[in-house]
């Protein structure tokens, strides 16, 4: 394949793939409609004459070059998968953009002195098996490849029976007794750049004269999700009296405004989106109610203050601590007490600490399934990457923002891995929905700026500072850094804001 191609042109070719009814996407890590947006990234890349080799985890990697016997390389892409209802941007945007930003690479002349690669990360969202971003943090191993494996979807099935049942070229070759870890695939990676949508309004809120379509990315809020389990009497909706009901979804209803209190207090943000009611039938009382809670904070003790721990502390048991990242398969969580509720038969105790009293969540024992500290990328990289980018009509660098959103980019930061990211300018700040959205020009403008990225990294002599590592590729993942990212200042607010460096 020759000449220049429109990002468009190939987000186009994926549009009804895993299309629902509410017009947004269900494409679910490894479900017939992810295999079908696998086989695509290895047509698009057999189109360009690239090899694509699949890691441990599965992720897919499509090189232009060695970069076994010339590399490390420098590396871009994202995800295609999608959270439910999911819009089309988010991910796709950052794999389509880095096959049309290696079209314009050859259009224009640029002969590298290392090689490209292009990745397909698997289950960036989490969406199936519950964990985010769970094929960049299989290959790098910040979560151990058993508890990984043993991770369950809705219907009951594991990751390891999931990937077992798969065929053809999407999977081959990846025996699941070599799951996780690669080390091979790890010394590849010189420099890893995402482009993906702005996830928020910073850069569509600019005043006139600062406009800029796209921003480079400075760090990741510290994140993480909790489950909490709420106990109570299955028992005949028609036939059982109010005052003898022992109803779990009264303490639903307590424990979701209470999540809104406790985030409110802490200046953090914190949704509670996901529930299994068990028997979930209209005409029965519900045994049980599980929820789980995502919360987030430009400071890791911002977070623990809403879930009600200290920082660095764990509530529930069982947990896994991992390094960068920690991930439990937990079993079931205490029972949580509420006067005048009923949820349980004990009816004693109460709140130990409402958001009111700064305890936040911790009296209803909240256990930890996930948790990803805060991530700075590379300033060395990032201030680079703004000079590169710059602003359109102006000597002036690109903006240099920060995220409250999770992405692979963070889990390789984590990792070792000199990284950077690139966003490009949503209208609405909308995402994770149908109506998230990127204008086909700042789209264009996004790929035009990775295209001038890339070819800054893949002709230099030499990267100095940080960014040498390209020589360097981590062997093992490394501790994260504890120093907050720069994002909102008003939880409130879904956008990010300036990080000067």
């Amino acid at each position: 394949m020759t000449g220049a191609t429109d990002v468009g042109a190939l987000l186009d070719a994926i549009a009804d793939v895993g299309r629902a009814a509410s017009g947004g996407y269900e494409r679910f890590a490894w479900t017939a409609h992810d295999l079908t947006l696998r086989e695509w990234f290895a047509a698009e890349a057999a189109a360009r004459g690239l090899d694509v080799v699949l890691d441990r985890a599965g992720n897919q990697w499509a090189w232009w070059g060695d970069p076994d016997a010339d590399g490390p390389g420098v590396v871009t892409g994202s995800h295609l998968d999608s959270v439910p209802g999911g819009g089309a941007f988010d991910g796709p945007l950052g794999v389509a953009g880095a096959f049309a930003a290696l079209d314009a690479l050859r259009a224009s002349g640029v002969v590298p002195v290392r090689p490209l690669g292009i990745v397909n990360f698997s289950d960036e969202e989490g969406a199936r098996f519950g964990l985010a971003c769970l094929g960049s943090r299989a290959v790098t191993g910040t979560v151990p490849a058993d508890r990984l494996l043993a991770l369950r979807d809705g219907a009951g099935d594991s990751l390891a029976e999931v990937l077992g049942a798969v065929s053809g070229a999407a999977f081959r070759g990846v025996p699941l007794e070599h799951y996780g870890r690669d080390p091979e695939t790890l010394a590849r990676i010189g420099v890893f750049v995402e482009l993906h949508v702005e996830q928020g309004r910073y850069l569509a809120d600019l005043p006139d004269d600062e406009a800029a379509p796209v921003a480079v990315g400075a760090a990741i809020w510290p994140h993480g999700r909790w489950r909490v389990d709420l106990t109570g009497e299955a028992n005949h909706a028609g036939t059982t009296p109010l005052a003898h009901r022992h109803d779990p979804m009264l303490d639903l209803a307590r424990l979701i405004t209470d999540v809104r209190a406790a985030a409110e207090h802490a200046g953090a943000l914190a949704t509670l989106a996901k529930v299994q009611v068990e028997p979930n039938g209209v005409n029965a009382i519900p045994s049980r109610v599980r929820a789980w809670i995502d919360a987030r904070a430009e400071t890791e003790h911002a977070v623990r203050s809403v879930i009600g721990a200290p920082s660095g502390g764990r509530l529930g048991g069982g947990q896994l601590s991992g390094g960068p990242s920690s991930v439990g398969v937990v079993g079931a969580s205490g029972l949580r007490d509420r006067p005048g509720l009923r949820s349980t038969p004990e009816l004693a105790g109460g709140l130990s600490g409402g958001p009111a009293g700064g305890g936040g969540l911790g009296g209803w024992r909240p256990v930890e399934e996930s948790w990803t500290p805060a991530t700075v990328f590379d300033p060395a990289l990032a201030a680079r990457l703004a000079d590169v980018v710059g602003r359109p009509g102006s000597g002036l660098p690109a903006p240099v923002i920060g995220t409250g959103a999770g992405h692979d980019a963070g889990i390789l930061a984590a990792a070792g891995v000199p990284t950077a990211m690139l966003f490009v300018r949503n209208p609405t700040g909308v995402s994770h929905s149908p109506a998230e959205y990127a204008d086909p020009a700042d789209c264009d403008a996004g790929v035009r700026a990775l295209t001038a990225v890339l070819a800054d990294l893949l002709t230099a002599p030499d990267l100095e500072g940080p960014s040498a590592c390209l020589e360097t590729a981590p062997t093992s993942p490394t501790q994260g850094p504890t120093y907050p990212a720069q994002a909102p200042t008003d939880p409130s607010r879904n956008s990010t804001r300036h990080d000067p460096l």
